[in-house]
């Protein structure tokens, strides 16, 4: 007779320690048991185990060391709990604290049950034993050296057979799922950051797709792509049901995931109502844009990181934007402690990468996490795809924006920097009202009752180079980071053009932007989409387009190719023409030669942003942005 209560013993495995599971065991149904306390889905698993000193059959399940980990360590106070729950709860607390000295004590606390594996005929697995076999098996994945990272990384050159998606999955494609699905098997997280474009949604739909069962999937992604991986799931994987928890008329309780086989959720709802998210145990969990959590600080990285899944999987194109520590906070999601602590992690490789440009030290980050990131470029895996050919537009600025940007430098240091947080603030500010400047005057003095032609070298510019592709029959991505401006180039390039520009932004509700999308993508929808950097640089497909341009610039090279890439990824058919446009002897001209130097660093993981701006001394500062009186001005 199996005990009347749920039991946790761990099953040591001798000659691959990363196969090591910890068994729950005991009661009328161990899988509801331990769902009940939260823990992730484990393996149905019948073992032969040493209770009240007699081999016995259980039934149970089984579950690999790094998903059980935090979700064990919630549970160690519960008085509801038996002893050898508690005792591996102090196990998995202790691991997760980086307390290893305290093992050796919990050791001698644990009970008969909870290391009930035979060793060898007639003798158990000593506590001490057991307890460093569970450590062993956590500890698997920090050796680069390892068999579990042996094959992890052969993994990602393996076929998966069989997978049951309505798509020709290419080569590298097919080779993604095995490398998903074989981290899935041995409960090591991973990070899929394949160049943008070249369908980590589909990877991630076939593992969603093989590892279809009792528990749930759930997918959390921007608000901006619920809809798109509601439709993406409906296109590749018509067999697994969709719940989607968003919007006002979302379910109030939990029990509708447990109907569905995959939940798509937003990030700022799976933050809002993550009470109710917690009490589900998942069995994948696929975070998609995973840079949404690059500030290990903020709400919503915490939330995600509360989740409870048996596998956890990060999709994200730019694994770091700014700085190595989103890496570390991308990193703690899938696999917590794999990089240690913050600190320790800045001090070990982000300080000495990032300040000294430490080869030694970014050989070794790489050597750490090669087994569980998995990054392929398009020119390496994609030859098919049709080129991106990239050129820089200089505009002129009309006499109305040169006293503008003038005014605005002069008033700023006549004013003052000031040093510190609020020196940072004011050059930011600085810096938006010259790259407004830049835009049109429109956003600065109001558009009043004239026409905007004429006033900005920028908007005239793009008018005839859109009015050419409008032409020869082509479509055209608009990229802004302003709304302002999105809604001033809607209704001059409507009226001067005579044809629609819809602008895709923040402020349209889901079923706006899908519409939007689902348009732009026919042969009859709309020449011109605008698009709003933050609503839509990210995510969608839009391979209707085979021009990109970016108005404004967001200086950031991973934020700038994210975008583009929408346009720019499997199902393009044409030649995608990238057209940046910077207006000449003003500060855009000069940040944009800066990236262009830049490049090869941001692309070895440390990319730029805005923020180093806000480092520049008056000097510098006045060096970068001060108008050249020599450019051809109106």
């Amino acid at each position: 007779m199996p005990p009347s209560q749920l039991h946790a013993t761990f099953l040591p495995d001798h000659a691959a320690p990363a196969d090591g599971r910890l068994l729950f065991f005991g009661g009328p149904n161990p899988r509801i048991a331990a769902a009940e306390l939260g823990l992730p889905p484990g393996d149905p698993l019948t073992a032969e185990l040493f209770l009240d000193g007699e081999p016995r059959t259980v039934d149970g399940v089984a579950v690999p060391v790094r998903p059980v980990l935090t979700a064990l360590t919630r549970v160690a106070s519960r008085p509801d709990i038996t002893e050898s729950v508690a005792a591996w709860a102090r196990v998995a607390g202790a691991i997760g604290d980086d307390k290893f000295d305290d093992l050796d004590r919990i050791a001698a606390e644990l009970p008969p049950e909870a290391h009930a594996a035979p060793h060898s005929e007639d003798h158990v697995w000593t506590p001490r034993a057991t307890v460093a076999a569970f450590v062993e098996s956590y500890t698997e994945l920090q050796r680069s050296d390892s068999g579990l990272n042996l094959r992890l990384i052969t993994a990602q050159h393996a076929d998966p057979g069989d997978v049951r998606v309505s798509a020709d999955l290419r080569r590298y494609q097919s080779h993604g799922i095995a490398w998903l699905e074989a981290a899935a098997e041995v409960g090591a997280g991973v990070i899929l950051a394949d160049d943008m474009g070249l369908g980590k949604t589909l990877q991630s739909i076939g593992v969603l797709v093989r590892r279809a069962g009792d528990a749930p999937h759930l997918v959390v992604c921007p608000t901006s792509l619920v809809g798109n991986w509601q439709r993406e799931i409906a296109r590749f994987a018509p067999q697994l049901t969709v719940h989607l928890h968003h919007g006002p008329a979302r379910a109030k309780t939990a029990g509708a995931f447990l109907e569905a086989a995959v939940v798509v959720t937003s990030y700022s709802i799976a933050l809002r109502d993550i009470k109710m998210m917690r009490s589900i145990a998942f069995d994948t969990i696929v975070i998609d844009e995973a840079q949404a959590i690059k500030n290990h600080r903020s709400r919503t990285a915490g939330a995600v990181r509360d989740l409870t899944g048996r596998v956890r999987i990060a999709l994200t194109g730019t694994p770091v934007e700014n700085h190595l520590s989103e890496l570390w906070s991308i990193s703690e999601f899938v696999n917590p402690g794999l990089l240690g602590g913050q600190t320790d992690f800045k001090r070990r490789f982000a300080d000495p990468i990032e300040i000294g440009r430490d080869p030694e030290s970014a050989a070794l980050l790489r050597a750490r996490i090669d087994p569980v990131v998995l990054r392929r470029l398009k020119e390496d895996v994609a030859a098919d795809l049709p080129p991106k050919i990239e050129s820089t537009v200089a505009c002129t600025m009309s006499d109305e924006q040169a006293g503008l940007y003038k005014e605005a430098i002069r008033e700023a240091f006549d004013e003052g920097l000031g040093d510190g947080i609020t020196r940072r603030g004011r050059v930011l500010k600085l810096l938006t009202r010259l790259k407004q400047v830049c835009n049109h005057p429109a956003q600065i003095v109001g558009a009043g009752d004239g026409d905007l032609a004429e006033r900005s070298g920028k908007l005239d510019r793009v008018t005839e180079m859109l009015a050419e592709v409008v032409d020869e029959g082509d479509k055209t991505l608009l990229f802004t980071q302003y709304r302002k401006m999105g809604n001033l180039l809607s209704e001059h390039l409507e009226a001067e053009l005579g044809i629609a520009a819809p602008f895709l932004h923040g402020g349209l509700d889901q079923a706006a932007r899908d519409r939007l999308v689902e348009e732009f993508q026919t042969a009859e929808g709309p020449a011109i989409l605008l698009v709003s950097l933050r609503a839509g640089g990210t995510g969608l497909n839009l391979t209707g387009a085979s021009h990109v341009v970016h108005y404004d610039r967001w200086w950031n090279p991973a934020v700038e190719d994210q975008a583009t890439d929408r346009a720019h990824r499997i199902g393009q058919e044409r030649t995608v023409h990238v057209h940046k446009l910077v207006t000449a002897g003003t500060l855009e001209e000069r940040v944009d030669e800066l990236l262009a130097r830049k490049r090869a660093i941001a692309e070895a993981v440390v990319g730029t942003g805005e923020d180093w701006l806000g480092e520049l001394d008056d000097t510098q500062l006045r060096k970068l942005i001060e108008l050249d009186e020599g450019g051809d001005h109106r």
